[in-house]
This record gives structure tokens, C-alpha cells and sequence, in this order.
């Protein structure tokens, strides 16, 4: 059994944005060499999701307006009275998921014909890591 982990840095110009990240985890897949696993996916804060989708605009604005219609951006949450402004955030990130493990085959994500994956940040605009970890056998069948 092979464990290959990179880490992906995320800084959004943005406060709030989703981030198309389906190369950058293929081709860390690419170099793990594992031909056969499974690739978890995961940031590695709070107010941010990793969640596969359609890669379809309307679909993106649509995911952020539904977020901000269940966790609406406001003074009003009891997080915010230990100073901080980003309640909404971590409700967010609750909604999209603070992980994904994908399926390795062939020495490939093996994502359905419009499964892509995305980095969602809710209180961007500083240095931000994602986790990438593959684990599996560098031939199929034998342990790496």
C-alpha cells in the first residue's frame, strides 16, 4: 500500500468564491503513481468545502445563492460576539461538505462524465491549504 499527500494553497482574491481544482488533484493523482485507490480531498479550515459537481456557471451562482438564502451573511449569529464576522462561513461549509474521496482507476480520478471538484471558500483572501491524499497500490493488485 503507497500514501502519497501534497497540499494544495488556496487564496482567493475573494471573501467568498469556488475554486475548479479537478487538474491540480489529477495531476497530483498523476504523480502519486497509484494506479488503484482512493484520493481524499479536504481543506484544511473551517469556513471552507471541498465538493464534486457539474463545472456549469449557472450551477455555481445557483450553489451560492441557495448558501446564502440557509446561512445569509449578518451580524446576527452568536459566533460573531466572540468578535469575529464569519458565522455564515462556517455554515456554509457545513452545507457543501468539508471533504470527498474519489475513486482511483488506471492510475485516474475516476469521476463521472461531469463530476468535477471544487474548492469553496467562505472567508477568503488570505493563505489557505487544501489536503490531497492518495492511498492505494502502485500496480493493480500488488502493494506499492
Amino acid at each position: 500500500m503507497k500514501i502519497h499527500t501534497e497540499y494544495l494553497h488556496m487564496q482567493t482574491p475573494e471573501r467568498r468564491e469556488i475554486v475548479h481544482i479537478t487538474p491540480q488533484v489529477e495531476e497530483i493523482v498523476r504523480r502519486s503513481g497509484i494506479q488503484d485507490g482512493l484520493c481524499f480531498v479536504s481543506p484544511m479550515h473551517i469556513t471552507a468545502a471541498v465538493y464534486v459537481n457539474d463545472l456549469e456557471e449557472g450551477l455555481i451562482e445557483d450553489i451560492m445563492e441557495w448558501l446564502d438564502k440557509l446561512a445569509p451573511v449578518g451580524p446576527d449569529y452568536r459566533h460573531h460576539q466572540t468578535g469575529e464576522d464569519n458565522g455564515d462561513a462556517h455554515l456554509k461549509s457545513l452545507l457543501l461538505h468539508h471533504e470527498t474521496t474519489l475513486p482511483i482507476t488506471a492510475g485516474k480520478l475516476d469521476l463521472g462524465p461531469w463530476q468535477r471538484v471544487f474548492y469553496a471558500e467562505f472567508d477568503g483572501q488570505r493563505r489557505k491549504r487544501v489536503i490531497v491524499k492518495a492511498i492505494g497500490v502502485t500496480e493493480t493488485g500488488q502493494a506499492g
